[in-house]
């Protein structure tokens, strides 16, 4: 006989689930069930995880499944910390109300959040984009494009991968999008640090993106955008575009254009010196980074754009000029300065606010508040406009007034107007005739209640009559049971109490249908006229961003002029040379982490590529060599950003490219040793340095062996020098040897991290000085670091046996040396033919055409007449 299985019965909402959650298998769905958001199974599981709520079981039919919920006003509680943990949230809301229906609630996924898309205020960071990035991997190049859906900011680029490396750590995208196929291939190039997500291959394809872009931008080309080249880039973008539709976000008009991140236009920084510098991440979770410094901004705007400012410093002399030429007019001009930061900081987040009108995701205070933003930039456009500096005066007459839209708003909108549409009062008094009507009639109510209690115990003498109302039977005259046989037979009883019993009448049953009526209209009209609000201020996005993109500008150099005048900074010298001259340069971040009464010991930097190239700094650890090597950077990187700078005075020849070689850095996840990432770092330098490159290396070949060590400085500073380029350079060291070149290469020179001497201690001193240093002081930093005695000593003795022995050693090298020398000589008469011979090989090499293969067969023919004449000596 055979055995029948048994079909599992689901429940019709389990049923409803599963088919919603089928659609959505990557994403975590919210599944709204009455006052309740739930999650079931793995989702169930996951959520109880990252949320910290208690995770149960139910049967759904045959089979027991896990549960996790939260009330749904919770909502932005519990969804910021979902995204953040790289999860994909889709909401699944009820569609009808519940008591409509006699069968199962409609149900449908209204958002779907992600962690590079959402307008949630909970879910972003004010002073920071939330970047959606998107790579395509082309035949050589790779595009690469950003879209942040809560500013509408929309960019695209290619490169190579060096080049989307170091844009993915400036712009640090929340959520990245890359196709199935270059899964491998993308975690090969940037690693594993990202949140992804995989789309199909087909919306990597060029002839979708350019149809997807045109259509959004009602365009037939790109070319009105500058991007019509950047054919990956526009793949990019155009798979940028599809996720958005993809997460149910169809209402897009805020994103009015795509810009191009212009690589020529830009100072470059690879992904090694935005770390060792420090820009946005420290290498500790408690440290200062130069972002943390310098950040004096007010407005969220103005946040974001000088993270952008500080991502892409500028390369046009012309700009850098002008700003610094702005920050020195508001630092000259305190009054200027203050009432412009007066109405800046009652500027809203506009760019934001727009971008919630444009997805008809915005609020009746929201709206208030943008209306108030606007009117606060009527001052600020006054102020710019009648500035004595003509790029102040361009800036504010680029501040659109939007008169219109700000008296429309006030007209129609309450001024202390709920968060939610739905809880009523929105609308102001006196713009619609008939909502001013209906509230008459339902805020008179009180009045004609307490007329018709005052009638009926009139007519009944009962003295505690009572009119309420309650959710089930509506509205109610309550009697005593005391005063029962007083009740006109034209009442109808609808509830028995205890002590009481509760009637209706026909007056209060036409009063109740008066009044629910009209509060069901008013919430009606209110909704629709808010909704009518929000189109009509669409038309004014543009505009309203242009104005938003106006004062981020105006902040960010409001913000310089702070930071100058709070920190002695002054105003950069910059010009088209090749000198770099610092003096009294100090570095930013360090300077204000010493105690108050630490003074920070300030320095000269001067570097050119015709006298002083390259400056090899020697002195001991912690005596501020990596210092020095840092502020070099940052105040390069500062001035051209238009900032001031911390230094008593700077003047620099346009720097395009900034590398540095700054720490240790392990990579042993990657299989990579602490010499091998530096090797790395190292090659990537020298194979792309410019003419106009700031070069700063701080102790290369620290990784291996001393000799080893020594060599690979040598021959990296040598490389450097000698390059067709000559790149300005910083080499701080601790290999004394190096010393040696200064006497041999024309543009290096030698200085030293001053150290002073005591009886029986070291006190660094931070001065950069000529000269090398002979000397490591390196068991007296292990004494400052509490060393215990024994250690110390022992170290002492070792180092003089050391010391003994390397002089002997280098005694008996110099003996050795003398004796080969002499051997070799009396090999050689001077009137040799043999001499003759090479001298004439030589004369007569064209230096100039010869390759480096061509050279080595050259010497070692020579070499090869040298050995056989030196045995036919012997011989």
């Amino acid at each position: 006989m055979a055995k029948t299985t048994k079909k599992k019965s689901v429940t019709p909402l389990m049923k409803q689930y599963n088919s919603i959650k089928a659609k959505y298998p990557d994403a975590l769905l919210l599944f709204r069930v009455g006052d309740f958001y739930e999650t079931f199974g793995e989702d169930a599981v996951k959520a109880a995880g990252i949320l910290g709520i208690i995770l149960t079981n139910r049967n759904n039919g045959s089979e027991r499944t896990e549960l996790a919920g939260f009330p749904h006003h919770s909502l932005n509680t519990y969804l910021p910390k979902l995204v953040k943990a790289g999860c994909r949230v889709a909401i699944c809301d009820q569609l009808e109300d519940p008591k409509q229906t006699k069968s199962i609630v409609k149900r449908g996924v209204t958002e779907l959040v992600t962690p590079g898309v959402s307008l949630n205020d909970e879910v972003l960071h004010s002073k920071s984009n939330n970047f959606l990035g998107a790579i395509h991997y082309g035949k050589r190049l790779l595009g690469l494009s950003f879209l942040d859906v809560s500013t509408g900011e929309f960019l695209t680029t290619q490169g190579d991968v060096a080049y989307i490396d170091k844009l993915l750590q400036n712009f640090n995208p929340s959520e990245l999008l890359v196709s199935k196929s270059q899964k491998t291939a993308f975690k090969e190039d940037f690693g594993t640090d990202f949140h992804l997500f995989f789309q199909e291959d087909w919306v990597f394809k060029p002839d979708y993106a350019h149809e997807s872009l045109n259509k959004h931008f009602d365009t037939k080309s790109l070319k009105g955008f500058g991007i019509e080249h950047l054919e990956e880039g526009i793949i990019a973008a155009g798979a940028a575009l599809h996720y958005l539709s993809e997460t149910q976000h169809n209402k897009l008009q805020h994103i009015s254009s795509i810009g191009r991140i212009a690589e020529d236009a830009y100072v470059w920084l690879d992904r090694f010196t935005i770390r060792n510098l420090e820009l946005y991440q420290g290498t500790s979770a408690k440290a200062i980074t130069l972002l943390d410094v310098i950040d004096k901004t007010i407005s969220p705007m103005g946040g974001r754009l000088l993270k952008r400012w500080l991502a892409l410093p500028l390369k046009t002399l012309e700009t850098i000029k002008e700003r610094h030429a702005i920050v020195e007019f508001i630092i000259n001009h305190t009054d200027f300065h203050e009432k412009i930061a007066t109405h800046i900081k009652k500027i809203g987040d506009v760019e934001r606010l727009i971008s919630k009108v444009a997805t008809g995701k915005v609020s009746p205070r929201e709206i208030i508040l943008l209306k108030n933003s606007l009117e606060a930039m009527i001052p600020v456009k006054s102020l710019a406009e009648n500035a004595d500096n003509k790029a102040l005066q361009i800036l504010g007459e680029k501040i659109n007034n939007l008169e219109h839209l700000r008296t429309k708003i006030k007209e129609t909108i309450n001024e202390d107007a709920p968060v939610n549409v739905l809880k009523g009062n929105s609308i102001a008094s006196g713009f619609n005739q008939e909502l001013d009507e209906l509230r008459n009639l339902a805020t008179s109510g009180k009045d004609y209640l307490d007329k018709m209690l005052e009638r009926e115990t009139e007519q009944t003498g009962i003295t505690s009559l009572k009119i309420a109302s309650n959710n089930v039977f509506g509205y109610y005259i309550e009697v005593r049971n005391t005063h029962k046989d007083k009740v006109p037979e034209s009442w109808i009883r609808k509830q028995t109490l205890v002590n009481a019993e509760r009637y209706i009448t026909d007056e209060l049953k036409e009063y109740e249908a008066k009044i629910l009526g009209a509060e069901e209209r008013i919430l009606t009209i209110e909704q629709q006229l808010f909704a009518e609000l929000v189109t009509w201020i669409t038309q004014f996005i543009e505009p309203v961003q242009t104005n938003a993109y106006i004062i981020a500008q105006l902040d960010c150099l409001r913000s310089y002029a702070t930071l100058a005048q709070e920190n002695n900074y002054c105003r950069p010298e910059l010009d088209d040379s090749f000198e770099l001259e610092i003096t009294e340069g100090r570095h930013p971040v360090i300077e204000k982490q010493l105690p108050i009464s630490e003074p920070y010991i300030a320095n000269d930097t001067y570097l050119d590529r015709d006298s002083q190239q390259m400056i090899m700094i020697t002195g001991p650890n912690m005596s501020g060599k990596s210092a020095i090597l840092r502020q070099t950077a940052l105040i390069v990187l500062l001035a051209q950003m238009g900032s001031f700078v911390p230094a008593q005075a700077a003047r620099i020849g346009i720097v395009d490219r900034i590398f540095t070689r700054v720490g240790a850095s392990d990579n042993i996840s990657m299989g990579e040793s602490t010499f091998m990432v530096e090797m790395n770092e190292t090659a990537s330098i020298l194979n792309n340095i410019s003419e106009r490159s700031l070069v700063l290396l701080d102790e290369i070949g620290r990784g291996t062996s001393t000799y080893d060590g020594i060599s690979i400085a040598w021959a990296i500073s040598e490389y450097l020098h000698e390059h067709p380029a000559r790149p300005k350079t910083l080499f701080a060291t601790h290999y004394h040897e190096l010393n040696d070149m200064g006497e041999t290469f024309s543009r290096i020179k030698n200085y030293n991290v001053s150290v002073k001497e005591l009886k029986d201690n070291v006190l660094f001193l931070r001065k950069l000085i000529p000269g090398g240093s002979a000397h490591s002081f390196g068991i007296h930093v292990a004494k400052m670091a509490g060393m215990p005695q024994q250690v110390l000593h022992r170290a002492n003795k070792m180092l003089a046996q050391l010391e003994k022995s390397n002089r002997k050693e280098e005694q008996k090298a110099a003996l050795n040396q003398a004796e080969d020398d002499e051997m070799q000589l009396s090999f050689f008469n001077l009137d040799d033919p043999l001499l003759e011979e090479i001298k004439e090989e030589i004369i007569h090499t064209d230096i100039d055409t010869l390759t480096p293969v061509e050279a080595l067969m050259k010497l070692n023919e020579i070499k090869r007449m040298l050995v056989r004449n030196t045995k036919n000596k012997v011989n």
